[in-house]
Formats: structure tokens, C-alpha cells, sequence
């Protein structure tokens, strides 16, 4: 596998995955990766499951995922919520099946958060006042004794590309949700600052890894209106800027 692609954290958002995939198609891409939350939120959680069981995609579930698959819906946050009360059964057997990581080839690794924690960022610090990236030595510890060439994470829907010693780590990014809010460990916000849908392209080059970071235009009013249809004007405005707050 020396070229592939990398996506992430489509949270429902079929347009937007659709996109993607007809880029990835334009350019020729064939092997993907896929590093979880795809169905969680006010979207279409259903027909989202549906497009990706489908496809021949090394797979692995995110937090979003797990909390799904696994919780009673009662006891689940609105997003979550609302896809599991949507999800077939053969989709909820397909969630409880991903693994929370994979390496689909030698020196790769994929994980939704860190390599042990699909629910903490890898690349980011959330402090008190505000979020940063990682550094180096912060990373070590997230990375723990991963031995890999090439480390992709998503769960913080912000595009990273960041070396540490001869490890890549790469986010991809969102395909659906290019921004939000969050309280934990500390109220913060994660933006890109553009409703695109983004996805990643890793090639190996002369025995070397680099990434390319892709930014996708699609339809998004499809979605920012399904938003407003289920009540939740917070994603219409993520999907519509690319920030979480209007102002």
C-alpha cells in the first residue's frame, strides 16, 4: 500500500461522503481508510451506514461508534441518540464489529483518537484558555510504544499533518461536521473555518511517507437543512461556516 486515502469522522453527512468518494474517484484512488464516528448526529445515519457497508474500506469505529453501538439510547446524547434510534440492525451489528483500530499494512496505524483512548485528541490540548497543538514530547506519550511510519487519528475534525521523530501522524479531517463545541476537560471549540467536506491522500515517495490535505466543496445546504429540519440549529451553522457559533 504506498497511496491511499484517508477519511474521517463523516458523521452522517451522505452528500458530503458522496463528494468525497467522487473525488476520490476522479483521482483514481482505490484503497481508503476510514477512521470512525460515521453516523452520529441529525443527518442521515442510515443511508450513511448503508453507502459505507458497502464499500471494500478498511474500517474502524470512532467514540461516536462505540457509544451507539453500545449504550442505551435513552442514556445517549442527541446526536448519538437520534442515529441509533434511526440504525438498522445489521448496521448496529456492523458498529459493534469495527475494531477500535487496525493496521492495514506494515508500518501504518489507525485509530480514532490516540492509539488506547478513541475519546481523547491526539494532535491537540485542550487548556483552560485555549486549545494548541501537541508537542513533541506530548505526542510521544499519546503515541506510547507505537512503532509506525505513519499514525492516522481523527476525533478533533481539524486537518493536521505533524512529524514526530520518523512517525507521520496525519488527521484527515472531517467529511461531515467541519466544526463544534465540546466541554470536556474544558469548554473549547474545534473549526476550520469552511463547510468543505475534507479527506486526506497518503503517498510513499523515494521510501518516504507525506500527506495531502484535501478540501472538498459539496452541497452543503442539503445538510444544514436537514439540521433545521431535527431541531438543531448548532450543526446548521457548522455545516453552513465552518464554525461553531454564528458570531
Amino acid at each position: 500500500m504506498s497511496r491511499f486515502a484517508a477519511v474521517a469522522d463523516i458523521h452522517g453527512n451522505l452528500p458530503a461522503l458522496e463528494a468525497v468518494i467522487e473525488d476520490l474517484a476522479r483521482r483514481r484512488i482505490d484503497v481508503v481508510v476510514n477512521l470512525g464516528d460515521h453516523v452520529s448526529g441529525p443527518l442521515w445515519p442510515r443511508e450513511t451506514a448503508r453507502a459505507l457497508m458497502q464499500r471494500q474500506w478498511t474500517q474502524i469505529a470512532g467514540n461516536c461508534d462505540r457509544q451507539v453501538a453500545q449504550i442505551e439510547p435513552s442514556k445517549l446524547g442527541a446526536s448519538d441518540r437520534f442515529a441509533a434510534e434511526r440504525l438498522e440492525a445489521g448496521q448496529m451489528a456492523w458498529l459493534r464489529a469495527l475494531p477500535p483500530t487496525a493496521t492495514p499494512s506494515s508500518g501504518v496505524l489507525l485509530c480514532h483518537g490516540t492509539p488506547d483512548d478513541d475519546a481523547k485528541y491526539l494532535v491537540e490540548v485542550v487548556e483552560r484558555s485555549r486549545v494548541r497543538l501537541a508537542r513533541p514530547d506530548e505526542l510521544r506519550v499519546r503515541l506510547g510504544g507505537v512503532d509506525a511510519n505513519v499514525v492516522l487519528c481523527g476525533h478533533s475534525h481539524v486537518p493536521r499533518v505533524v512529524r514526530v521523530g520518523e512517525t507521520l501522524v496525519v488527521n484527515p479531517g472531517s467529511v461531515g461536521l467541519p466544526a463544534y463545541e465540546h466541554d470536556e476537560p474544558h469548554p473549547h471549540e474545534m473549526e476550520t473555518g469552511a463547510p468543505d467536506a475534507r479527506y486526506a491522500i497518503l503517498e510513499r515517495k523515494e521510501g518516504e511517507w507525506c500527506a495531502e490535505l484535501v478540501a472538498v466543496p459539496y452541497a452543503y445546504v442539503d445538510a444544514v437543512r436537514q439540521a433545521e429540519r431535527h431541531g438543531r440549529q448548532d450543526w446548521a451553522v457548522a455545516l453552513r461556516t465552518g464554525f461553531a457559533r454564528a458570531e
